[in-house]
């Protein structure tokens, strides 16, 4: 068992001022200030020590690039099926992504559990507590997507049935979800290893494994698809393999440079240390799960307007992505920079820290807002060819755009209420906001068709992001202990 003082340390594990409590390897031109050696290059950003707006950027750059890979991938996805399977294909992957952000949400009860109590432990300088913490999260994580992936597997049918999707939709669906369920223990494995990283400080690893790893992935789609060279033709279930792969070759080699690197120890597990870990990751998660199934609720009243707006609600969250994501990017490194600063007892850095960081991402969401808008039927174009698909797509993008403007608070100061380890009150905040979306669509649709869904669905988006602000500002967040 983990002794308790790992959990509860006292004040006098703080490190002493002159002391970095964690280093991400940088590049030098980014320029952090305060800096201990060690990279090839020689220096490593100090999440609690030197000037807070450079170090977050640097920190942020490699998170955000990670990210964005992720949605190139994704994108690329909806691609390759939207042009060679066709709308019906690509409501497909759009109408099964809701139920993949459930089972995504399943192992964000342990990745932000995790960031939150390693952060803190690496921000005491408790760095061997922080690799144990980091081995029994794996443990737990492996197990709960086993279970995770035979329980999906065995109900996928009933899956779609609760959409009422169309039957050309259900049967290409129901094929890529029931593959990508079988690779849930990698991909478990790989947001650990992911968060054993930046809970660290180091945001620089996961996105090289990442870089590498998705290279193969975007070669795969299009070969598995459609039956390149030697490989066989797999069809639409082809996308799910590659990425299975993707998030498999990612886990099984930065797991390796986990252990190599003395990050990760796995040894009698702590059901102390998973406790820790559920408590603070599990509002995140049943947020994540309340969120996917408001979606999946939210399909029923889509489907009556027919497959181009299925496929349209699929290529505007794929668009959505690019701006959204890097919101996540920069609310993985408030959390760990939070998370460290609190741990080395300096609340109000961690707390401009989270306004910094978010000035930083409605930046770009206001690029986002302003290429969406004036962009919206060409972004459209690159995933179907379909007149229709792309028109309905172009509506929900202009109209969804303003809330991109918003999107950065929402997500940086989710992110850093979890480093805080006060995840209750933004899960509390978000769902209740989140399924507002159920009758109100229901009741726009009957008035102004499909434009009442997409105002529906942007609009709480808006509140969302203005409720993470007042949750910050309230300052609850800093009573909080892990």
């Amino acid at each position: 068992m983990t002794d308790l003082a790992v959990l509860t340390p006292p004040d006098d594990t703080r490190p002493p001022n002159d002391s970095p409590a964690a280093a991400l390897p940088l590049n030098p031109r980014e320029g952090a200030a305060t800096v201990a050696l060690a990279s090839a290059r020689g220096t490593r950003a100090a999440l609690v020590h030197g000037q807070l707006s450079r170090t977050i950027l640097t920190v942020a750059i490699p998170a955000v690039a990670s990210t964005l890979l992720m949605t190139v991938f994704g994108s690329a996805d909806a691609f390759w099926v939207g042009r060679f399977v066709g709308p019906q294909g690509l409501a497909a992957v759009s109408t099964a992504l809701f139920w993949i952000w459930m089972v995504v949400a399943g192992g964000e009860l342990v990745s932000v559990g995790l960031t939150a109590v390693a952060s803190r432990r690496h921000g005491e300088r408790l760095e061997d507590a922080a690799a144990r913490t980091a081995g029994d999260a794996l443990i737990f994580a492996l197990v709960l997507a086993t279970i995770v992936a035979i329980a999906g597997h065995l109900l996928v049918d009933r899956m779609f049935a609760v959409m009422d999707t169309p039957s050309a939709v259900t049967a290409l669906g129901r094929r890529y979800l029931s593959t990508y369920f079988l690779g849930t223990p990698l991909i478990f494995g790989f947001l650990v290893v992911d968060a054993t990283f930046r809970a660290s400080g180091d945001t620089r690893t996961p996105f090289l494994l990442l870089a590498g790893a998705v290279v193969v992935g975007l070669v795969l789609h299009p070969v598995l698809l459609l039956g390149i060279g030697p490989a066989p033709r797999l069809g639409i279930a082809g996308t799910a393999v590659a990425t299975i792969i993707t998030r498999g070759t990612a886990f099984v080699v930065g797991l390796s440079l986990l252990a190599r690197r003395r990050m990760i120890r796995c040894a009698r597990v702590s059901l102390r240390t998973i406790g820790a870990i559920v408590r603070v990751g599990l509002p995140t998660a049943v947020t994540g799960v309340l969120f996917s199934a408001i979606y999946i609720l939210l399909t029923r009243t889509t489907t009556l307007f027919g497959t181009p707006a299925l496929a349209a609600l699929g290529v505007g969250h794929r668009v959505e992505s690019w701006t959204y994501m890097i919101g996540v990017g920069f609310g993985a490194t408030a959390a760990a920079v939070v998370g460290q600063n609190l741990g080395a007892h300096e609340v109000e850095r961690a707390e401009r820290a989270g306004w910094i960081t978010t000035a930083y991402a409605t930046a770009v969401g206001a690029v986002g807002f302003l290429l969406e808008f004036a962009l919206a039927y060409h972004f459209a174009a690159l995933f179907t060819s379909d007149p229709a698909v792309i028109a309905e797509s172009a509506h929900y993008l202009r109209i969804a755009a303003i809330s991109t403007l918003f999107s950065g608070a929402e997500l940086v100061l989710e992110g850093s209420l979890g480093g805080a380890g006060d995840t209750f009150p933004p899960m509390l905040t978000s769902t209740t906001i989140t399924a507002l979306r159920i009758p109100l669509a229901a009741w726009a649709a009957m008035h102004w068709g499909t434009a009442g869904i997409w105002w529906t669905i942007s609009l709480t988006a808006i509140g969302r992001g203005v409720a993470m602000m007042l949750l910050w500002r309230s300052g609850h967040w800093k009573k909080r202990s892990v």
